[in-house]
């Protein structure tokens, strides 16, 4: 290591560095310094960037991964690990930590019911069968509706009565002793988020057959119909409520792009809060 450092010949023997050696080895020593440095330098605004970059990335993929409104913090009782957690609650119902397990197994009965619903009335318009506003009148045929009230009160209040113990009891939705109910062992973190997903999603679906039927008295698949056969002259905007949509629609653009606003401008807390309680 020696051979060929300035002082050193050679055969490894010492020169003379007071006459010859110093100046070169005083500017040998500057530039090593100086290439030390700027490498240093150069790794720690490698790494600062790195970190930078990843936090950055990180904070992104978690605000638009589990919050509806990215840019805003959820509730602190919403912290992402119920099943289709998104940071959603601008009237604070689930503030109560107690009610809140309740509202999330209705909000999953309430889903259910609609998948059924949504199924059944695609089920009949498609097959030519009674409207869904005409089937449980075409159902009951002869039977006294008093009986009929009867039974569904005997039925369901049982089953019910049941579900409600089960779930006091274990804090899973089930049936009749079975909590919770997976019968062909599909229960996964995974399968619970597309149940709340495709729940939601048939809630909001029976909300615009109803609708629809209310505007245009028309079923499903037949306003289907009649929009492709004239898509511009059949469709939301020219019904009777065609108005009230655009402003709803305009106002669902702007609102959430007002509160982002809102918030880049005010300084303080960053939590959604449309209602002021």
């Amino acid at each position: 290591l020696l051979i060929g450092w300035p002082g050193f010949s050679k055969g490894g023997h010492r020169k003379d560095f007071a006459r010859s050696s110093r100046p070169e080895t005083n500017r040998n020593q500057n530039m090593i310094s100086s290439t030390l440095a700027t490498s240093l330098s150069t790794n720690a605004v490698r790494v600062v960037a790195r970190k930078r970059s990843t936090r950055s990335l990180r904070t992104f993929a978690v605000t638009a991964g589990t919050h509806w409104l990215p840019g805003t913090k959820p509730p602190p009782y919403l912290d992402g690990t119920m099943a289709g957690d998104y940071g959603f609650d601008p009237l604070r119902l689930g503030a109560n930590q107690e009610t809140l397990p309740y509202l999330q197994e209705a909000e999953l009965m309430n889903g259910r019911w609609a998948m059924h619903a949504t199924a059944g009335i695609l089920f009949t318009d498609a097959f030519g069968l009674p409207k869904w506003w005409e089937a449980g009148e075409a159902a009951i045929g002869d039977w006294d509706l008093k009986t009929l009230i009867a039974l569904q009160v005997v039925i369901m209040g049982f089953l019910e009565a049941a579900r409600i113990r089960g779930f006091m009891a274990t804090g899973q939705s089930g049936v009749i002793g079975n909590f919770p109910f997976d019968p062909t062992g599909q229960d996964s973190p995974e399968m619970r988020l597309k149940e709340v997903k495709n729940g939601r999603l048939a809630m909001m679906s029976f909300l615009g057959m109803v609708s629809q039927y209310g505007v245009t008295g028309t079923s499903p698949l037949e306003g289907l119909k009649a929009h492709m056969a004239n898509p511009a002259g059949v469709n939301i905007f020219t019904s009777s409520v065609g108005n009230e949509m655009v402003a709803a629609i305009i106002f669902a653009s702007i609102a959430p792009c007002y509160f982002v606003l809102k918030e880049q401008i005010e300084e303080g807390e960053d939590e959604f809060r449309p209602i002021p309680w």
